[in-house]
């Protein structure tokens, strides 16, 4: 049973396998991260546990039986005065089409709530993007406006929103 984990330090070399493993799958449907990223991977996931840190993200990992990742759930850019945050998800291609996506952005949600307090969370998804629209739209979020090239990586798609309370 796959567990919905708060990214740690030991989590680094699978969340690098399982970018890795999943590059041109991502890059399919939104914008690729770049050499740059894998090739300062170690400084860059540091600064991630900073951030998380500091309260300004909250990083997750949905982690198979064996460790490996299956999918990354971040909360960004929290804003503690408004209660909101955005929401950012990919799951790895074997894992896809399965549910796991929809499963776990609802967990998410309901830890927003509870374990970080927030009211509101959005994202943003590319028009290209028909799996990333299906999970947004099962799990009760609701186009609220256009997202522009500077939110998809130079994609336009579609903001969407979802309150969510604490149960």
């Amino acid at each position: 049973m796959p567990e919905l984990k708060r990214l740690n330090a030991e989590h680094s070399r699978a969340v690098l396998a399982f970018e890795l493993a999943n590059r041109a799958y991502f890059a399919a449907s939104i914008t690729d991260r770049g050499d740059d990223y894998f090739h300062h991977f170690t400084a860059r996931y540091s600064a991630l546990l900073a951030e998380q840190e500091a309260g300004l993200c909250a990083f997750h990992v949905l982690l198979a039986e064996d460790g490996s990742v299956l999918g990354r759930f971040n909360l960004v850019d929290i804003e503690q005065e408004e209660h909101s945050a955005e929401l950012g998800y990919r799951v790895a291609r074997h894992a896809a089409g399965h549910g796991l996506a929809t499963a776990t952005v609802l967990e998410l949600c309901r830890l927003a709530a509870s374990q970080y307090g927030l009211r509101t969370l959005r994202a943003a998804t590319s028009h290209e993007n028909t799996a990333s629209r299906k999970v947004l739209t099962k799990a009760g979020f609701i186009p609220v406006g256009p997202a522009g090239p500077a939110d998809l990586g130079g994609k336009t798609g579609t903001w969407y929103q979802r309150g969510i309370v604490q149960q």
